[in-house]
């Protein structure tokens, strides 16, 4: 037995922190919570001020009892759960379970993994901050009782295995409201006018774009106001009016938090924000790398804060200058202001130890590991990085009375950007030749377009977590389990990156905004996050933040007990018939997505996959190639003809024959999805699609 015993909530974490404390020291996971509340019932007393009724976790008796074994015997425990409300209040109920007295100081918390952070930690251990788990539990009590009091009735008045969330709920609103400000949008027409001219030494061709005349900007809105312009400045010379030149810098971006993280994992690695919070956690609770051994590679990833440690600063500035050389180092680290209302507790996410370059980690780590460190450490070593500068110029042409106007910028000075570039800045440099005042320009032709407005896109998961961050609703360890539940429940659908309601998600927002008004009211919401915050400051009880909501809520859902009638929902009926008794077959839900089954349930119980035929036959037997969907939900092809036939591809068939040796060719997934390539190793072909 180990004189000191550390508690944490993975064994990946605990093989890490193992590593930095030595022989001294037993290091257990209690693999997350061991106590909840109960899901057989509601588990929160009303009448006697929502106090929670905690039992253990199915399955988690044996490593309870095994964790009471280790601590009866250790001379020091230390919990050293995450730093975050639900990591002090796993603390606080190893405390309980554990008899630990709470006046000692056995926590320990720590926002990275490493040798230096776990040393101090275990040096100034500190007491259970009872504010930051009466915060966790009333959120848990707050989304229990909205949950288990809503949902029953959903069952009764809509169909069975419907849920209500207090997020949960905001979140489908916010697709609802979209979907249907698409669906009410009336385009308007627009044209443009665009001038391909070149100056009279020199080929290059630049676009100059109708503006307007001497007096201000003319808005293009017809066709015939258009071809009118074009009559006007038939066969006039077009002058350069005014030439302006200058430069401009370009600033890098902050350093991730948990939404800018979703985001740019999504836009840049196509990664759910699900899969991206799977890979942060595991970086962050420690992964084997050659030459290093288990190590945390970046720090908490579940933050709001734009803060960086002053060491972490001098450790980016010393290996910028000595990567890219003083040019490139700021003279002063860059500062980035937290938004009001953030939670400062941790510090932006950035890797551990800057020197752990992504080349260095590439071939221990699986790849999804591997994409999301380099993405945040080149996002975090440009954020400390100097800025990008431009020369510009901006001139105006003159064609008779109208004018012309053209823009353009040429990088002089990289900096950030010789790290890393945002998505929506890859088309950033756009240059043009040099203008002089007066000199006239060779005209090569217009090009005039009509166009309309479009509506409002469809959220995807990067732009929704946008959202929830900008209008407060859940907080960085909510954005990714929200939208894992509102896509089980089947309130909404996801079409490529794109994310749209479904009719059951429209019926039951609808009957929410009718009923329940401040349960999908995004104000409330945001309002309630506050009021969860000020209970961790210390400013204001738990139970008075549920009671104030609990009164109200309990005489709203009584009416609406009286006032929902029974709700239908139809199912969306296919084109497939039953081959058992002749029905047509209807589209339903279950635990891994849409599958088929048979209206005539109980009579009759047929029902099956969906099936999508790729068009394309089996290399190996010639059946139907079919598109398949993994346990995780991810696309792949695969013979119908399985068992018999092992054929399957992550890639996508495609109709079209090898050129080379006429065998079945395949569609390359990802960033190079516009290349081909032939099936037969032997032959190699590959081309563009």
């Amino acid at each position: 037995m180990a004189d000191n015993l550390v508690i944490v909530e993975s064994p990946a974490k605990a093989k890490t922190i193992k590593k930095y404390l030595g022989k001294k020291y037993s290091v257990i996971a209690s693999m997350g919570h061991l106590r909840d509340l109960p899901k057989s019932q509601l588990g929160v007393d009303v009448d006697n001020n929502f106090e929670p009724k905690y039992i253990t976790i199915r399955g988690k008796g044996e490593l309870l009892a095994k964790l009471k074994k280790e601590a009866k015997s250790a001379k020091n425990v230390y919990l050293a759960t995450d730093p975050d409300r639900e990591g002090e209040a796993i603390s606080w109920h190893l405390a309980q379970v554990l008899g630990i007295d709470e006046k000692q100081a056995y926590r320990i918390a720590f926002n990275e993994i490493t040798k230096n952070a776990v040393s101090e930690a275990v040096k100034n251990p500190r007491k259970i901050d009872k504010d930051l788990v009466d915060a966790q539990q009333a959120r848990r009590v707050l989304d229990r009782i909205v949950g288990y009091k809503l949902s029953p009735l959903l069952w009764k008045k809509v169909k069975k295995g419907l849920s209500a969330g207090r997020v949960q709920s905001v979140a489908t609103r916010l697709i609802v409201d979209r979907e249907r400000e698409i669906e009410a949008f009336i385009p308007k027409e627009y044209w443009t006018l665009i001038a391909l001219l070149n100056q009279q030494k020199s080929k290059v061709k630049f676009e100059a774009r109708f503006y307007g005349n001497n007096k201000g900007k003319i808005e293009l809105t017809n066709g015939e106001q258009v071809a009118k312009i074009i009559d006007e400045i038939k066969g006039a010379d077009y002058i350069v009016k005014s030439v302006k030149t200058g430069n401009k810098k370009k600033n890098p971006a902050p350093p991730f938090i948990t939404s800018t993280l979703q985001q740019q994992a999504s836009r840049k690695l196509n990664f759910t924000s699900k899969r991206t919070m799977q890979a942060a956690q595991q970086l962050y609770e420690g992964v084997d790398v050659a030459g290093v051994g288990s190590v945390g590679l970046i720090t908490y990833m579940r933050t709001d804060s734009l803060r960086i440690s002053v060491d972490a600063q001098q450790q980016a500035l010393e290996y910028i200058n000595s990567a890219f050389g003083a040019d490139f180092a700021p003279k002063t680290p860059r500062v980035y202001k937290t938004k009001k209302g953030a939670q400062d507790a941790h510090e932006a996410i950035r890797p551990s130890d800057i020197s752990i370059t992504p080349d260095r980690i590439k071939g221990s780590v699986h790849n999804d590991l591997y994409k999301l460190y380099k993405l945040i450490w080149e996002r975090f070593v440009a954020s400390q990085m100097e800025s990008a500068v431009y020369d510009t110029i901006n001139a105006d042409i003159a064609v008779n009375d109208y004018i012309f106007k053209t823009s353009g910028s040429k990088l002089t000075f990289p900096g950030f950007i010789k790290v890393y570039v945002e998505v929506n800045d890859e088309a950033e440099e756009d240059e043009i030749p040099k203008l002089i005042e007066g000199e006239h320009l060779n005209f090569n032709k217009l090009d005039e377009k009509q166009h309309f407005t479009e509506p409002p896109a469809r959220y995807t998961e990067a732009s929704l977590i946008k959202t929830m961050e900008e209008e407060g609703i859940g907080r960085p360890s909510t954005y990714a389990p929200t939208i894992i539940t509102i896509l089980a429940r089947g309130y909404v659908a996801r079409e490529g990156k794109t994310i749209f309601p479904t009719e059951l998600g429209i019926i039951i927002t609808d009957l929410m905004i009718e009923h329940f008004e401040n349960i999908v009211n995004v104000e409330f919401t945001a309002n309630m996050e506050q009021k969860l915050d000020e209970v961790e400051d210390g400013h204001v009880q738990w139970v008075k933040v549920i009671s104030d909501f609990y009164t109200p809520f309990a005489m709203t859902l009584e009416k609406a007990e009286e006032l929902i009638g029974n709700v239908e929902v139809s199912d969306e009926v296919s084109d497939v018939p039953c081959e058992k008794c002749g029905r047509m077959m209807v589209y339903k839900l279950g635990r891994f997505g849409k599958f088929l089954a048979c209206p005539g349930f109980p009579e009759c119980r047929n029902a099956k996959p969906i099936v999508s035929e790729t068009g394309v036959n089996c290399p190996k037997c010639n059946s139907k190639i079919l598109i398949k969907k993994s346990k995780k939900g991810k696309a792949y092809y695969g013979c119908e003809n399985n068992p018999n036939c092992d054929f399957m591809s992550w890639d996508m068939p495609v109709l079209e024959k090898c050129p080379r040796c006429g065998g079945i060719m395949f569609q390359k997934s990802g960033r190079n999805s516009n290349k081909v390539y032939c099936g037969n190793k032997d032959c190699g072909y590959e081309g563009a699609k």
